[in-house]
C-alpha cells in the first residue's frame, strides 16, 4: 500500500518505540517484553500468573516463554496462591524489584521527553483519538459482528 493508512502510522510508529524499548533494555540483558511483565506484577503481593496475560495482552505461549527466562535470570519466583491452592502468583525478587525500577525509568523519560516536545493540547487531542479508536473497536463498530 503506497498511501499511508492509519493503521500504518501507529504500527510504524510502535515498532520504533519496540525498538528504542529493546535497545535500553538490552544495555541491562533484558527484553522490552521482560520490562513489560516487571511492571505488570503486583511489587507488593505478587500477582496472579492468569491475570497476567490478559493484562499484557499477550498470548500464553509467549507469556509462558518469558516468565520462563524471568525466573531463570532470577527476577521472580512463583508462588502457591494462598487463597486459591490452584493458583500461582508471581513474586519479584530483589533483583527483579530492580530491573522493574529500571524499566519504570525508561517508560517515564520516554513518556517526559514526548511531553516536553508535544504542546499539552496536541497530546490531549492525540489521546482523545486514540480512545476513540479504542472505543471504536471495542464496540465492534468498525467489523460490526453478523447475526
Amino acid at each position: 500500500m503506497r498511501e499511508k493508512t492509519i493503521d500504518y502510522t501507529l504500527r510504524a510508529t510502535w515498532m520504533a518505540i519496540a525498538k528504542m524499548y529493546n535497545e535500553e533494555a538490552s544495555k541491562k540483558g533484558s527484553t522490552m517484553s521482560t520490562g513489560f511483565a516487571l511492571l505488570s506484577i503486583d511489587p507488593e503481593g505478587g500477582t496472579p500468573s492468569t491475570s497476567l496475560g490478559p493484562k499484557m495482552g499477550m498470548e500464553a505461549t509467549s507469556l509462558s516463554r518469558t516468565l520462563k527466562s524471568m525466573e531463570t535470570k532470577g527476577l521472580i519466583v512463583r508462588k502457591r496462591n494462598p487463597n486459591d491452592g490452584r493458583g500461582v502468583l508471581i513474586h519479584l525478587t530483589p533483583f527483579g524489584i530492580e530491573m522493574r525500577d529500571f524499566s519504570k525509568e525508561v517508560v517515564f523519560t520516554f513518556d517526559s521527553k514526548i511531553q516536553e516536545a508535544i504542546p499539552k493540547e496536541k497530546l490531549n487531542t492525540f489521546l482523545e483519538v486514540l480512545q476513540i479508536m479504542n472505543d471504536l473497536i471495542a464496540s465492534k463498530k468498525v467489523y460490526p459482528t453478523k447475526k
